[in-house]
């Protein structure tokens, strides 16, 4: 490893973000450290750099403890779609607290710079729209989702107590709806949730009317502003998203024109907190990072929907 060269540790870097991330990083020359207890994430997504002489893959909860020797740590381990993280809630709140204090003390340690991945879903069911980072939310702190709502808003609290108490460097990204290629099939998001049913030929499902609206970032657009903010010297919240709002009836007659015009529609009743708008204020992002998204929704969705056909078909 070069003097240039980070020492970059990735959490949950198996998952659908995370393989990106350390897409990138492998790329640009780094050293990558790819940590991952496979509950979402794959290792087909990282066997392209299995071998390579600067990446390692380790299998490990973030729960449990961990000592390693690095400059960086990108810490995205935790279940971020409702099916997966209302699977075993209270896991999911370990991981967000518990992962994330063990990410600090090992940063703390060995004076290593921490991102953690936040989420627009501390935000709850916003009162106000769109979302500035001062907005503090309206949250159910005993719904169903509140395991990974609450979770990562007590997360980012460790984050900030830690810069406070112990000088440690982090950085803050509070992801909003992030959709691409590697995307799981049955992740229970509504990108997947379409395109996947389109494929089979079924009905697409609209929760209510499909009136909620949401705000779609292509997840290379999400990695370039991680990068971004790891790089810069804001330490957050900062919210990095689509500002391009789209009703899920939109974003639904989107992927059936592009797979099969004929399908009909499902109407299901909406879930217990479902947020009913959903929408970044990127200003803070475009100041300090000098960052936006450069990818339109129907631009990503040809490219996501091209890896399903390939993965279905396999």
């Amino acid at each position: 490893m070069t003097a240039s060269q980070k020492r970059n540790l990735v959490t949950g870097g198996a998952g659908f973000v995370g393989s990106h991330l350390v897409d990138r990083l492998m790329e640009a020359g780094e050293d990558v450290i790819c940590l991952d207890n496979y509950f979402t994430g794959r290792k087909a997504n990282i066997a392209r750099w299995i071998g390579h002489p600067t990446f390692e893959l380790v299998r490990h909860d973030v729960t449990e403890p961990i000592s390693l020797e690095v400059d960086r740590i990108w810490h995205l381990a935790c279940p971020a779609s409702p099916v997966h993280y209302q699977h075993n809630p209270i896991k999911t709140a370990k991981t967000s607290f518990l992962g994330t204090y063990n990410m600090l003390g090992l940063a703390r340690r060995v004076g290593a710079r921490l991102l953690m991945a936040s989420t627009s879903e501390v935000y709850g069911d916003p009162e106000v729209h769109p979302q500035p980072e001062s907005y503090r939310g309206s949250v159910n702190t005993h719904g169903i989702r509140a395991c990974y709502d609450e979770g990562k808003r007590v997360a980012e609290t460790l984050c900030f107590d830690y810069q406070r108490m112990h000088g440690t460097e982090i950085r803050i990204a509070r992801i909003f709806n992030t959709y691409g290629p590697r995307m799981l099939a049955d992740d229970g998001r509504v990108v997947s949730n379409f395109i996947v049913q389109a494929l089979r030929g079924e009905p697409l499902t609209l929760y209510g009317e499909g009136s909620q609206t949401r705000s779609f970032c292509f997840v290379d657009d999400l990695v370039e502003g991680l990068i971004r903010l790891m790089n810069g010297e804001h330490s957050g919240p900062i919210n990095i998203g689509n500002p391009g709002e789209f009703t899920i009836r939109q974003l639904a007659e989107l992927v059936r024109e592009r797979i099969d015009p004929s399908l009909d529609f499902t109407l299901l009743p909406l879930p217990q907190d479902d947020p009913l708008q959903r929408q970044p204020v990127i200003t803070l992002a475009q100041q300090e990072l000098g960052w936006e998204p450069t990818i339109p929704l129907r631009a990503g969705l040809e490219r996501t929907i091209a890896d399903f056909r390939c993965r279905l078909a396999a």
